[in-house]
């Protein structure tokens, strides 16, 4: 079902626009289980200077001149931190970028998330120094709201209560939380369709 909603998916002209500024890309990498869907992430390792150190994310990172595009990008750096070459699976799409931020502020980037399917049974997984922990959430949960949760967050002087996930006790908010949630609307999931469980 999620590989029909997906078919032809295509970021927003409106967003993708080529935008100033450096580049990096993303992978939600997706694995059936079951009667459920549940997507990758990572825990990023906690590195000075890092504005995410810490944080809950997918997998991805910084464009490289190397790379054809930033579906290669996505590819490259999956491979690099969880060990997963994603050009045995299958590609799904695009989502629409988004501007990357630190405690609220914009910091001169650009993410695209590209969307992956896993084949078969998953392959062992093996992180790498920037990845505390991997993680696989329930995209069936997450729709449903059944993981719905709060992050507060200060800066500027004020306290800020933001949307979240609680993925078995990790809070996944910010940036990824945002990717997320443009997945769902952009597959127009609803309940009676079972798309995720």
């Amino acid at each position: 079902m999620i590989r029909r909603c997906l078919s032809g998916l295509r970021a927003s002209p409106k967003q993708n626009g080529q935008n100033a500024g450096r580049r990096a890309a993303v992978a939600a990498v997706l694995r059936a289980v079951g009667g459920d869907t549940e997507v990758l992430l990572i825990r990023r390792a906690e590195r000075p200077g890092d504005p995410w150190s810490g944080h809950m994310a997918l997998p991805g990172g910084h464009h490289d001149p190397g790379d054809a595009n930033l579906r290669e990008t996505a590819i490259r750096e999956t491979l690099e931190e969880v060990g997963l070459d994603l050009r045995g699976h299958d590609y799904l799409g695009q989502l629409d970028e988004l501007a990357a931020t630190a405690r609220g502020k914009l910091v001169g980037m650009t993410i695209t998330p590209h969307v992956f399917a896993l084949r078969g049974e998953p392959p062992e997984l093996r992180p790498n120094y920037e990845v505390a922990e991997l993680v696989w959430g329930s995209l069936g949960r997450m729709f449903r709201g059944e993981v719905d949760a709060t992050k507060e967050l200060t800066y500027g002087g004020e306290t800020r209560q933001l949307p979240a996930y609680d993925v078995h006790g990790h809070l996944v908010w910010g940036m990824t939380h945002a990717m997320l949630r443009s997945l769902f609307a952009r597959l127009r999931l609803r309940d009676d369709e079972h798309v995720v469980g």
